[in-house]
């Protein structure tokens, strides 16, 4: 005897069946990221620069805006020690 096979609502149905009173809690699994909301900032860059973040992009195989992301947090980690400001000690 074949097992039925068990279809997933979709987020609407699973909205309608909230609204209806229907526990859908089972379609929640409590693991999430928190998503910080993100600034916008404009930035004048060198010809140079510009094109050397372009290779290493393109090197690395990812966005532009990755590799910024990923120096500008090695730059400001390497200022402060490695260490998040909420773990270090007053002294």
């Amino acid at each position: 005897m074949p097992k039925a096979s068990r279809t997933i609502p979709t987020a609407d149905e699973i909205a309608e069946m909230a609204s209806r009173g229907e526990d859908v809690s089972a379609y929640f699994t409590n693991k999430f990221t928190v998503v910080r909301p993100v600034r916008r900032v404009n930035v004048d860059l060198t010809h140079g620069m510009l094109r050397e973040l372009d290779e290493r992009a393109a090197r690395l195989n990812v966005s532009r805006q990755a590799v910024i992301k990923t120096l500008l947090r090695q730059a400001l980690n390497e200022g402060r020690g490695s260490r998040p400001e909420s773990k270090r000690k007053a002294g």
